[in-house]
């Protein structure tokens, strides 16, 4: 017995969305396209984790949001996000999809960076986008939520660092979500030959949210070279399904890529995060920290793939789990075939602060190549009741000794992070998580 698939939107209502954005008709036949192939294709399958009762579907379509440009406007959480008004720089904040303020520096401009919102990179840039949008490193056919992620995209950003081009202080950019509306956000970072970048973003949810669904997709593109350092921090609530697909394309010799994620979301999420090292000498690195609460469950997903000679891949991944939550951590190293002297490391580690919490590890070697070096190390457990019964012989309440014990097994992973403002943000986050 097949189960009939409905959306929100259908054909018509895409046709009327995408001219009322004044779209490229390139841009437009896609979102049409892909509308149908999502109606047809399956669910990603995350290993260990059943997402097919989890509500992908379930959202409205109206941002109720209002453009205003002012940061008197912008939410206190925001605020406190970005900072002052007078020392905000490189930022763009986004609600619900919709662009509500922006402070870019002019030196940008001058050095041909692009950093704008997605839907004037498509009425600036149309040729860039187009060259880059859901081709190499994302694909539209991938399943369903790729597809209907393609057809219903409605906020992003895309950024655009030409050859030799260094940029100096990190580029922000805040996605709020409120209410029910489903967020279809991408992302795009392109990072020409010798040039580098810093990209920060952050997604949290504001007001009250209910039956919301939040679809987010990254595309980065590295060449010979160039250096891409992405943070994240997702902070979306209990009420927002999430999917997140953050996608690196190493193209380049002596090309870099370091993610630093803070996976905080306190709904059902699943997250994969790819790197594909094609370029010889090209290295990734990826950090990952993450705590679940509540019911919540988690799958996150770690791919490293090499394909260039002399590539490098670490893998560093740190959860805590409380109350009823479960989360899978999977990290995948892969060696293709002529890979030669490349390696790849990874660790993944779940603490659990409760009977009913669940965390599974799976570090997982794919090697093609004999001439490589590889390893993984994993572990699940409790907190040592040794450490507990030290701390609090010192005199400290048993609140206070969790605590930190907590950030001890956090720290090898957020001390590691290469953005600062990144593990300022996760602390604050940690601290509100866990108590």
């Amino acid at each position: 017995m097949t189960t009939e698939i409905t959306f929100p939107v259908n054909q018509q209502d895409l046709a009327s969305f995408s001219k009322d954005q004044q779209e490229p008709k390139w841009f437009a036949d896609l979102r049409l396209s892909s509308l149908e192939k999502a109606l047809t294709l399956n669910l990603p399958k995350p290993e260990k984790t059943n997402i097919t009762k989890w509500s992908f579907t379930d959202f409205d379509t109206d941002p109720k949001t209002s453009a205003t440009g002012n940061y008197a406007d912008l939410s206190d959480s925001v605020k406190t996000l970005v900072g002052e008004e007078t020392n905000v720089q490189n930022l763009i904040t986004q609600k619900n999809g919709v662009t509500t303020f922006s402070a870019l520096n002019a030196d940008l401009d001058s050095k041909g960076v692009i950093f704008t919102d997605l839907k004037t990179a498509l009425s600036k840039h149309e040729d860039l986008v187009k060259k880059y949008y859901m081709q190499d490193a994302v694909s539209v056919d991938e399943h369903r939520l790729t597809a209907l992620h393609a057809a219903l995209v409605n906020g992003g950003t895309f950024i655009y660092v030409p050859k030799n081009v260094e940029v100096t202080l990190p580029l922000q950019a805040v996605y709020s979500h409120e209410g029910s509306f489903g967020l279809f956000n991408h992302v795009v970072i392109v990072a020409e030959e010798n040039s580098s970048v810093t990209y920060v973003e952050n997604y949290l949810s504001e007001g009250t949210s209910a039956g919301a669904s939040v679809n987010i997709i990254a595309e980065v593109y590295v060449e010979n070279g160039a250096t891409v350092r992405y943070g994240a921090v997702d902070n979306l609530s209990d009420a927002v399904t999430t999917y997140v697909n953050r996608r690196g394309q190493v193209n380049g010799r002596d090309a870099k890529i370091y993610w630093a994620l803070g996976q905080m979301n306190d709904g059902n999420t699943v997250s994969e995060n790819s790197t594909y090292l094609m370029g010889e000498g090209s290295q990734a690195d990826t950090k990952t920290v993450s705590i679940g609460r509540g019911k919540q469950s988690q799958n996150f997903t770690t791919n490293v793939v090499h394909f260039g000679k002399n590539t490098d891949g670490q893998i560093l991944k740190h959860g805590v789990m409380k109350d009823a939550a479960t989360a899978i951590f999977n990290g995948v190293s892969k060696i293709e075939h002529g890979a030669t002297k490349s390696n790849s490391e990874q660790t993944e580690r779940v603490l659990m602060l409760s009977e009913k919490a669940r965390g599974d590890a799976n570090p997982i070697l794919l090697i093609d190549e004999d001439d490589v070096t590889a390893g993984h190390a994993a572990s699940v457990g409790k907190i040592d009741p040794m450490q507990m019964f030290y701390l609090m012989s010192r005199g400290l309440s048993k609140r206070e000794s969790e605590r930190l014990i907590i950030h001890g097994f956090l720290a090898p992973v957020v001390n590691a992070l290469p953005i600062d403002s990144v593990k300022e943000q996760l602390y604050d986050v940690i601290e509100r998580k866990v108590y």
